[in-house]
């Protein structure tokens, strides 16, 4: 097999969410559990930090990670979805896994001749744990992939488990209610382990309390511990999206306790009143270190084009007002939805004086690009519709002027067709 030809075995023979939605969802972690026997339980040999919540679990696992690479750590990443490349999911030191070892992982796979039948997901797990054994990584941050208690990664016995908050998503696996989210979120809280909250609500906050009272976890809410962030950290944070802020909060929340394990050095805590040169230099050079991207990415200067992957109706809540705010002659925004998203309660939030374009991503999730006008005309929203993402672009930049703002998103989909041609 070649790597094209492993990407399709790997998308088509094992169901994956980001292609087929929700006939992808496969709760439980028997398979998992029987791949990391065979593979020998490879989690094992390294340290772990486990990352779970409706938002912000990409950009918290990235900087996380950005800030352990940079106090000399080797560092495994395992995130989802990738927006260019498979091979983003699964990274040490910022370095992408190679080509030529997914190939012979899927191969070996085969030719163990198992009747477990893997989604996706759970083979992409396997592969990740086993990969970052074989690196001999220090410490692997692990994003969680949907909900958490039955989330494939949740085999893992991590040091710190993060939750970064809870909105609605993924309702028709996860629950109707925040706190029933919530429970599927706090599944990750392990015996004796701390975990980091990011963002409560009451109900959401008396979900977390009970499950750290009964795994006999020592719990900190990051809004109690940084009420304020410190203004050296905010000022060097790489990632601008207005709605970074708590995620940042977060993310310092759980250095303070990376340094009170004696995992990080006292000086990097963010209440030290040594100068934290360490971590502000990580946290100005998180897409360098670790290769993030489409998180508020600026990809022109004149017109201004901006893209980020924030996909629902919580991210949209911050994403839709900074938008609104950016100084520029016209608003031209490239907009398109999956199928499994409230694209109802995201309109009522968009910005009525913008242009609009809208488009569908190359996934079968994809909300087709007409009915999304059809439905956006509904709302004041006045535009075209084009049938891939880069004919929508195309448009934007043929009608902008260099004084415009181009925004390009409402799907993670629609920034990875963005950047797979830009």
């Amino acid at each position: 097999m070649n790597y094209e030809e492993t990407l399709q075995y790997l998308y088509h023979a094992t169901p994956a969410f980001e292609q087929v939605g929700a006939a992808a969802y496969k709760p439980g972690l028997q398979t998992t559990i029987a791949l990391d026997d065979h593979y020998g339980r490879p989690h094992q040999s390294y340290k772990t930090i486990h990352v779970a919540g409706t938002n912000g679990k990409g950009s918290t696992s990235h900087t996380l990670a950005a800030i352990l690479q940079d106090a000399g750590y080797k560092v495994g990443l395992y995130t989802s979805p990738h927006l260019v490349d498979f091979r983003e999911r699964i990274r040490v030191n910022g370095q992408s896994i190679s080509k030529e070892r997914v190939v012979s992982f899927v191969e070996d796979y085969l030719a163990w001749n198992t009747r477990l039948s893997p989604s996706f997901f759970e083979l992409t797990t396997a592969l990740a744990l086993l990969y970052f054994k074989e690196q001999k990584v220090d410490i692997a941050v692990i994003e969680v992939g949907l909900g958490g208690r039955l989330d494939s990664t949740n085999i893992i016995n991590p040091i710190l488990s993060v939750i970064t908050n809870i909105s609605f998503d993924h309702t028709q696996f996860l629950g109707n209610t925040l706190a029933e989210i919530a429970t599927e979120k706090a599944g990750i809280i392990k015996p004796r382990t701390p975990v980091v909250i990011g963002e409560t609500t009451p109900e959401t906050r008396l979900v977390f309390v009970q499950k750290a009272k009964e795994m006999d976890a020592p719990i900190t809410f990051a809004e109690e511990a940084i009420p304020i962030l410190p203004e050296r950290y905010s000022e060097a944070f790489e990632l601008k999206g207005s709605y970074q802020e708590k995620n940042l909060r977060t993310i310092l929340t759980a250095v303070k306790n990376l340094v009170e394990q004696s995992i990080l050095p006292l000086h990097d805590a963010p209440d030290c009143h040594e100068k934290n040169a360490g971590i502000v230099s990580s946290l100005s050079h998180i897409c360098a270190l670790t290769g993030l991207r489409g998180r508020w990415e600026k990809l022109n200067d004149k017109p201004l084009v901006i893209c980020d992957t924030g996909h629902n109706l919580a991210g949209w809540q911050y994403l839709a007002p900074q938008i609104a705010a950016q100084p520029c002659q016209a608003l031209r925004i490239v907009f398109g939805m999956v199928d499994d998203k409230d694209i109802d309660g995201v309109m009522k939030l968009l910005p009525r004086h913008a242009h609009y374009y809208f488009t569908q991503a190359s996934t079968h999730r994809a909300i087709p690009a007409q009915r999304v006008c059809e439905k956006a005309a509904g709302f004041g929203l006045e535009g075209e519709y084009y049938p891939t993402v880069g004919d929508a672009y195309r448009a934007a930049l043929a009608d902008a002027a260099p004084d415009d703002f181009i925004f390009v998103g409402g799907s993670s989909y629609v920034v990875a067709d963005l950047l797979t041609e830009a």
